[in-house]
């Protein structure tokens, strides 16, 4: 049952996706819809990664030793400082694995 609801949901999402990919299809999107969507994946991951980072127990956190904090903050530096996403994505995963071993 389990594996017949991943193959759902994955042909839900693929269909999803495939109606504005595919070319040949007469979907459009006027101007304001698009600009509307290229707000959904930066208000996803937010939601997403921000509960990851500030709450720890059901209580904020905002202590220095937090290293779900010093690691985000760190690669939102070295995302404007280097502009690539591989090195953002890689060191900030080397140095969030170092502090948790060292803090």
């Amino acid at each position: 049952m389990i594996y017949l609801m991943i193959v759902a949901m994955a042909l839900v999402v693929f269909f999803n996706r495939y109606l504005f990919i595919e070319p040949r299809l007469p979907v459009r999107l006027n101007r304001g819809t698009r600009e509307f969507l290229g707000f959904a994946v930066p208000g996803m991951l937010t939601a997403i990664c921000g509960p990851i980072i500030f709450i720890k127990d059901h209580q904020l956190n905002l202590s220095p030793s937090n290293p779900y904090l010093l690691a985000g903050i760190c690669a939102v530096g070295l995302m404007l400082w280097t502009r690539s996403v591989l090195v953002t994505v890689l060191s900030s995963m080397a140095l969030f694995y170092l502090l948790r071993w060292w803090l």
